[in-house]
């Protein structure tokens, strides 16, 4: 079998009907009510995350998904740097104790970064080249950058020295992932990050880093379909075939779990 008939038969086999049908992701949770949204989240996460579980939430914006832990019974560590986030963070978990807020950004090293902050809080970036992607992409039309933010960096490593190893990262930083993970030097049980065709190169990154940490298996959640698309979990190759075969097509999008142990 050629290596294009071999791309296309994992590729058949990973995608889920909708998109084999249209090649167009699952509708955005966003899009249902914000009940759904959360029983959405909670059946998804609740495969994976036991009550009592350490969790990092890096990039945690208003804390949707930290919520979501929270209802599970998990401990969390969310970092998030942007002040106005900041503030809703605090008022939504400030008087839970098993939160813990950090006001930073994370990276390779401890330091400061300059932040691009979009007025769509979500779309805020540590990585100019994420910006100049998806603008040309269109995938952001109409969406401006005007304001420019120095944050504080530091890294997981050293949220690990003070809170312990998390049994799961998820990670959401519009395009600044494996500037995060080079500030990991040690596995960790699963890690998620979020994959836009645009930046396939970077992502590639992630995922050599993490696999040089330890054995690792991928699976991946389509647009924000929270369920994972594969019951049998990748070995590096076959992600890689997967991230190369879509890296043009700029309308998909997906969260890439790394798990710390082979396929």
């Amino acid at each position: 079998m050629s290596l294009r008939s071999t791309a296309k038969s994992v590729l058949r086999d990973l995608l889920p009907p909708v998109l084999l049908r249209a090649l167009r992701p699952a509708p955005p949770v966003a899009s249902q009510s914000p009940d759904a949204q959360e029983a959405l989240s909670d059946e998804f996460y609740r495969t994976f995350l036991p009550a009592g579980s350490l969790c990092f939430d890096i990039g945690a914006n208003v804390g949707n998904r930290l919520a979501s832990f929270r209802r599970l019974g998990c401990r969390v560590v969310a970092a998030e740097p942007q002040p106005a986030c900041q503030q809703v963070l605090r008022t939504r978990f400030d008087s839970d104790p098993l939160v813990h807020l950090v006001p930073s950004a994370i990276g390779r090293q401890p330091g400061t970064a300059e932040m691009q902050v979009s007025d769509l809080s979500v779309l805020s970036s540590l990585s100019p080249e994420f910006i100049a992607a998806t603008t040309r992409s269109g995938r952001f039309a109409g969406i401006r950058w005007d304001q420019r933010l120095t944050v504080e960096l530091t890294t997981l490593d050293a949220l690990i020295a003070a809170h312990g190893r998390p049994h799961f990262i998820k990670i959401d930083v519009e395009g600044y992932e494996h500037e995060v993970l080079l500030g990991l030097s040690q596995p960790v049980n699963l890690v998620a990050i979020e994959w836009a065709p645009e930046v396939s190169t970077t992502t590639l990154q992630c995922l050599d880093h993490l696999a040089r940490l330890g054995p690792v298996s991928f699976n991946l959640s389509w647009g924000e379909s929270m369920r994972f698309a594969r019951q049998r979990w990748l070995n590096h190759a076959e992600i890689t075939t997967l991230i190369n075969q879509f890296s043009e097509e700029t309308y998909l999008f997906a969260d890439i779990y790394i798990r710390n142990q082979p396929a």
